[in-house]
């Protein structure tokens, strides 16, 4: 979280590469890496292509890796975080800005409507409901030193009414996304443990009841995304003892059949963490996911005797 204008820089000698990982074949590509730019956070959008935030804008470049990264013209717009998604129309996105507000722009660019109420909150917007009607987002209350200890799951409308406290026990919660049926939103959240940081995944009604706990291990778990298909669900895994959801880890993307989340696989072991899978990543088909990895090249690091 950052101060309005500010945005994620690479360090000297760290590539950001957007990757793609195939359901099929488990083979990861890389599509497109940077040395200039910190690119995050990949949707899919319908036709083909990743909306990504670099540099406090949104950029469009190709899934297939045929081309580079072009920015969405938009007006009014502050400078934006990691956290954006795509409505199910495929024609707008809704993003979190450093004015701590959540915004509504059209993917082929225009102007800027913020959603959210000055209502004293921060709002980082993380997941809309498959009828498009709603948007899930943490909501955070700056006062005091830990902001994060007063992190809740929200809902609101597309208007900026009608907010809903998801999540209301102590213990940070993050990360929310519906599930494609929209019957469950999952999320991270720290209430099943006594140890700062310690997060797990979990699940809950939209309407805040049934929680349920649905990792159980000694890693900190974030950001689940469940694929289009429902059957299947990946989620960032950083080492046992972090705090929060930092960048430049090494950390895990993992795979777990949806029902059996005590079972899960790792398929990418990376640099990253923070930008790498905020939000949701999956192809609209499932057969497919995006993220982003931050490694430092070794030919741009000094040399060693």
């Amino acid at each position: 979280m950052s101060e309005q204008g500010s945005f994620r820089r690479l360090a000297a000698g760290q590539l950001a590469r957007v990757r793609v990982w195939d359901r099929a074949t488990g083979a990861v590509r890389t599509v497109f890496e940077s040395r200039d730019r910190l690119y995050e956070a990949p949707n899919w959008t319908p036709d083909g292509q990743l909306l990504v935030n670099g540099d406090g804008r949104l950029w469009l470049l190709p899934a297939d890796g045929s081309g580079p990264p072009r920015e969405i013209p938009t007006a009014g717009l502050p400078a934006v975080n990691n956290d954006h998604v795509l409505a199910p129309d495929g024609a707008t996105v809704f993003a979190s800005a450093n004015d701590w507000h959540i915004w509504e722009v059209p993917l082929d660019g225009g102007l800027a409507r913020r959603v959210t109420a000055d209502d004293g909150g921060m709002h980082f917007l993380h997941g809309i409901s498959p009828d498009g009607r709603r948007l899930g987002y943490v909501r955070l209350d700056p006062e005091g030193d830990n902001w994060w200890a007063s992190a809740t799951i929200h809902t609101v409308g597309l208007d900026g009414e009608d907010d809903v406290a998801v999540t209301t026990d102590p213990g940070p919660a993050d990360g929310c996304a519906w599930t494609p049926d929209g019957e469950w939103i999952v999320f991270n959240t720290e209430q099943f443990s006594d140890t700062p940081g310690h997060a797990q995944l979990a699940r809950i009604r939209p309407d805040g009841t049934e929680l349920e706990q649905l990792t159980f291990d000694e890693r900190v778990n974030w950001f689940p995304h469940v694929a289009p298909t429902g059957d299947v669900a990946v989620y960032l895994s950083y080492p046992p003892g972090t705090t929060g959801h930092p960048a430049d880890l090494p950390v895990e993307l993992r795979l777990v059949t949806v029902g059996a989340w005590r079972e899960p696989t790792t398929l990418v072991a990376l640099l990253g963490g923070q930008g790498t899978i905020n939000v949701p990543s999956w192809a609209p088909d499932g057969s497919a996911f995006a993220f982003v990895d931050y490694p430092f090249d070794q030919r741009d690091e000094p040399a060693t005797e």
